[in-house]
């Protein structure tokens, strides 16, 4: 028999840097802030933007820099990253914490003493619309003010592709001879030449000035109306034109929600994962986030949660001690605003309410339901906190400690160097694969993850399809070391047959199986164990429990859910590709009707793929259940 782990060098404790927060940095738009070292305190160094948080902050761990970002490296002792929904809300956040906190190493080039407005002229026919600075004007109308100039003109190009209202001065408008480069890009009409009439052009000053007061949908609709008559009359080309117009207006009325004027709020989300609790608050006032923390109360446990009842009971308690204990510690709050949100309806908010209220002066509403356009700050501080706590779990000094008090559970001799775990993924036996995720003593070695497609098993035949991956894994001896601690999702059965099957190859591991408690609560998982040299029967496998809050219990619920996430990936991949149809029909809910409503207001298969849940909850027919569904597919 051969043994595991037997030649293998003391662990030693790994170093805790940044490159363990950038590895699980998402992969979506967002703000990251770089900060001094612990014993400068939490100084703000450097803020940010990135389309791809990942690989913009990846980019800062190469060997050679610039010499500023170099120095910028030197002086960082860690790092924060705050997901927005799209790069627009990204870019505004950018400014308001560079404004807000003044970074030395970030360049600033304007001295903020004014604002960007949009100015309609007042010229009799033929007005144009342009970027102007501060509210001193002579003559015409004034929009704003906005936050963002950068963003304004990115929105103002994206308005002339829709509108075509012109952007040049009354000088040069009044000594044209022929039509410019924007007539010819398809971004004006030319009135100057005399191609379109003065009430066509005040139909399209009029359209754009109610898209600019918000009013979209209803332009939308005369748009939409417009493709659809041309698209009958069987004028293709021209209702090409119209869906090109449309498209550019939905980029337009991507909803900005860091940047609504009308937003004074706090937002306050509650998210468990692995046993792991974290606490992320938004702060938004005049619309913008102006601030955004994280906190991991208790210990990082839930309280109350040992039998497995009143998860959400518990989340709801704590939310009220944290509102209890950080917005009524002070007499008096001058930033308090009028309402708070939370992600978790409160057993009984209303003496929290009177409280707040008596100590501001002013009532303080405690909304655990916020629909609209305020739903989305609630679901962008979930998603903020779910980034933190995979921050946190990522971390190398915590995962460590972790494996350590696995170890002691476990009651081995030294710490596991590499662990491994297996699951099986598929819909009714279709499609059916096996993955294996790898952890060692700093995380997860996502090089040497593996899917096995499994092919020749009776469908939804775990067993079989268990049985097939074990024996593919290690059947090829010599060509990987063996786990010192495999453990296989599911109970008794599930590792009696990984028993056999390592039997048959005579090889001889500690192998733990993961069954999931009573109501399939997460922290009750009952642990069976094999050790090495034990006896291969069902009545001589120990069971163990592990207390719901201990790092050993967090550390097999991730490592479990890790493995289930990755097969469950592929399986979808390997599921879209077997039945050869489009990506929409993969998805549950999303029916003929459904898709052409998609594919019309979006106007591709790509705009649906980037479109964020809240625009896709705009489309007929599509709630924000099923919005969530769809952007969970693609994403």
């Amino acid at each position: 028999m051969s043994q595991a782990g037997q030649s293998k060098e003391t662990i030693r404790e790994p170093p805790t840097d940044l490159a363990s927060k950038v590895a699980v940095a998402p992969e979506l738009p967002g703000v990251y802030s770089f900060f001094a070292a612990p014993g400068e305190g939490r100084q703000i160094l450097y803020v940010g933007k990135a389309k791809n948080l990942r690989k913009r902050l990846q980019s800062y761990l190469r060997d050679k820099l610039p010499p500023k970002t170099e120095a910028l490296m030197k002086a960082t002792g860690d790092l924060d990253a705050t997901v927005t929904n799209n790069e627009t809300e990204a870019l505004l956040l950018e400014q308001t914490l560079i404004k807000q906190h003044r970074p030395r190493f970030n360049v600033l080039l304007r001295d903020d003493k004014s604002y960007p407005f949009l100015h309609l002229s007042d010229h009799k026919d033929f007005p144009c619309l342009m970027v102007r600075r501060g509210n001193q004007v002579k003559s015409g109308r004034l929009f704003g003010p906005y936050s963002s100039g950068q963003a304004l003109r990115r929105t103002l190009q994206l308005m002339q592709a829709v509108f075509r209202i012109r952007q040049c001065s009354d000088d040069f408008f009044a000594n044209r001879s022929r039509p410019c480069l924007q007539y010819q890009i398809g971004r004006c009409t030319a009135p100057c030449m005399g191609n379109i009439s003065a009430e066509e052009y005040s139909r399209d000053i009029q359209m754009a000035v109610e898209s600019i007061r918000g009013r979209n949908d209803k332009v939308a609709g005369m748009l939409q109306s417009q493709m659809d008559k041309a698209a009958a009359a069987q004028d293709y080309e021209g209702a090409a034109v119209f869906r090109d117009r449309l498209i550019a207006l939905r980029k337009v009325q991507e909803q900005q929600s860091v940047a609504r004027r009308e937003g004074q709020v706090d937002v306050v989300a509650v998210v468990v994962q692995h046993g792991v609790l974290c606490i992320h608050q938004l702060n938004i006032r005049l619309g913008k986030v102006v601030a955004s923390s994280s906190v991991f109360p208790g210990g990082s446990v839930l309280p109350n949660v040992e039998q497995g009842e009143g998860m959400d009971t518990g989340k709801a308690e704590l939310l009220e001690q944290y509102i209890s204990q950080h917005y009524l510690q002070d007499s008096y709050r001058p930033d308090m605003p009028r309402e708070l949100f939370v992600n978790h309806r409160l057993a009984d908010k209303k003496p929290l309410e009177s409280a707040l209220e008596q100590q501001q002066g002013h009532r303080v509403s405690i909304v655990a339901n916020p629909r609209g356009e305020r739903a989305a700050w609630l679901r962008l501080a979930e998603k903020n906190a779910e980034q933190a706590l995979l921050a946190r779990l990522s971390n190398r000094r915590n995962h460590y400690a972790r494996v350590l008090e696995l170890a002691s559970q476990l009651n081995l001799e030294r710490p596991p160097a590499r662990l491994e775990c297996f699951d099986i993924s598929h819909t009714f036996g279709e499609a059916t694969v096996a993955s294996r995720v790898v952890f060692g003593a700093e995380g997860p070695q996502k090089s040497a993850y593996r899917i096995y497609n499994l092919e020749g098993i009776t469908p939804g035949d775990d067993y079989a399809a268990m049985r097939q991956a074990l024996s593919r894994r290690f059947g090829k001896k010599g060509k990987e070391p063996l786990p010192d601690l495999l453990l296989i999702d599911g109970g008794k059965g599930q590792v009696m047959m990984a028993l056999e099957v390592l039997a048959g190859l005579e090889i001889d591991l500690m192998v733990v199986g993961v069954a999931k408690g009573p109501g399939r609560k997460a922290g009750l998982e009952t642990l069976f164990v094999h050790r090495p040299g034990a006896q291969r029967l069902a009545s001589s496998l120990p069971q163990l429990q592990l207390r719901p809050e201990s790092g050993a219990m967090h550390l097999v619920q991730h490592i479990r859910d890790e493995a289930h996430r990755f097969a469950l990936g592929r399986h979808r991949q390997r599921r879209a590709k077997t039945r050869k149809t489009s990506q929409l029909e993969g998805i549950s809910g999303v029916g003929p009707a459904r898709r052409r409503e998609l594919l019309r207001y979006f106007g591709s298969l790509q705009g649906v793929a980037n479109a964020s849940e809240h625009d896709l909850a705009r489309v007929n027919g599509i709630s924000q259940a099923l919005a969530a569904s769809i952007y969970g597919h693609f994403h």
